[in-house]
């Protein structure tokens, strides 16, 4: 089972100035690399691999000490390896008949990140009083917000070390053993309907509202971005305002994950099966009236927290089709056409009322159970949401 990690960083002014010449430096290599394969195409009509670009920059590093030889030999092959992993991705759409996409020359602002294999040049060491460091080499121990521990019987494959927005960051790659250890079971299942009023409805009757993190701070993004294209085009001043752009959209992505994070670890300890829509969000996301709050909700972020913490867990995560889930009356299974306005529930049939999203939420549940999966779980009970029903 592989996981992610990911610490924030806080080098000192050398170590920070020193990470900045390591970034150069495989930026440079990159585009080194790529111009000789180019070269290299128009020359002879072949293309040239991997191992040989290899000995080409082993010896180029052995002949500048003072600068590419500070460069990690390991971090050092894994930018050529990108660089042959992009050619390979290349091909592949070519032949696939997908728009290609040649891999392009990489600016200061487009090379952020350098990878270590992991206990080659960078490891996490701990002091004698408990304080964590992570080493790099040829830059020394960096101050590291250890917010999560590693697991005791995880393998730290890779490091990443990456620059945003003035800031360093380590992710972690890590394979954790799959230990398969049951969890004490709570009896419980939900089903989960998604929308835009509500991140979440549960089939419970809860409702998890959705914050809109983008649309509280559109007024002050919507007066920087005035604000740079005011400015002189290429200027100090601009690029110092698309830098407070750049900060502010990191900021709201933040509270969305730290948002999502919560509930949906909270969904995953509370129950024992998990169903949710099997939604393809494409017709919201290119919807212009619809496309800012799908966006701003991250159903799909949701959805793929939900799956591998319930993975983690051991517990279910069943998808299914939501066709007329909420048309159709949970309680006898009649279909009760209404439009999107209408938002409650009311079947003529059983007489059943309560809100729409709470019915969709239990009939997604429904054909859950109705899966291998599902009938495996205990039998389900529902609780009507306070002042509906």
């Amino acid at each position: 089972m592989l996981r992610t990690y990911r610490y924030l960083l806080r080098p000192n002014s050398s170590q920070a100035e020193m990470l900045e010449f390591l970034v150069e430096q495989h930026r440079l290599v990159y585009n080194l690399a790529l111009e000789q394969r180019i070269n290299t195409y128009k020359e002879n009509g072949k293309g040239i691999t991997y191992p040989s670009q290899w000995k080409h920059f082993r010896d180029l590093r052995r002949d500048n000490p003072d600068t590419l030889g500070l460069v990690n030999v390991s971090s050092l092959q894994q930018t050529l390896r990108r660089l042959d992993k992009a050619y390979s991705a290349f091909f592949r759409r070519l032949k696939s008949g997908e728009k290609p996409g040649f891999p392009r020359f990489k600016s200061r602002s487009r090379f952020n990140t350098i990878e270590y294999t992991y206990g080659d040049g960078c490891k996490l060491r701990t002091s004698e009083n408990g304080r964590v460091t992570f080493y790099v080499q040829n830059v020394g121990e960096i101050r590291v917000c250890y917010h999560r521990r590693i697991p005791e019987n995880a393998t730290v494959k890779h490091a990443y070390i990456t620059r945003r927005n003035g800031r360093w960051y380590v992710s972690l790659a890590l394979d954790l053993p799959n230990t398969n250890v049951p969890r004490e079971p709570t009896g419980r299942q939900v089903g989960v309907d998604v929308g835009l009023k509500n991140i979440a409805v549960l089939s419970t009757g809860e409702f998890i509202q959705n914050p809109r993190w983008m649309q509280i701070n559109l007024a002050k993004l919507r007066r920087l971005q005035r604000h740079a294209s005011r400015q002189v085009k290429g200027s100090q001043r601009q690029r110092k305002t698309y830098q407070q752009i750049a900060k502010l959209y990191e900021h709201i992505e933040h509270q969305r994950r730290d948002c999502l994070h919560k509930q949906s670890k909270r969904l995953v300890e509370g129950y024992d099966l998990i169903a949710i829509e099997d939604l393809a969000l494409a017709f919201m996301n290119r919807n212009r009236h619809l496309a800012l709050s799908s966006h701003d909700a991250g159903f799909g972020i949701f959805r793929q927290m939900l799956e591998y913490k319930a993975e983690s867990a051991g517990i279910p995560v069943v998808a299914v089709k939501p066709a007329n889930t909420s048309q159709a009356c949970s309680g006898c299974g009649s279909i009760v056409p209404k439009d999107l306005s209408v938002r409650i529930h009311e079947c003529p049939q059983c007489g059943l009322v309560l809100d729409r999203d709470v019915n969709a939420a239990r009939n997604i549940l429904t054909l859950a159970l109705q899966t291998p999966l599902g009938r495996s779980g205990q039998p389900v009970t529902w609780a009507v949401a306070p002042g509906v029903g």
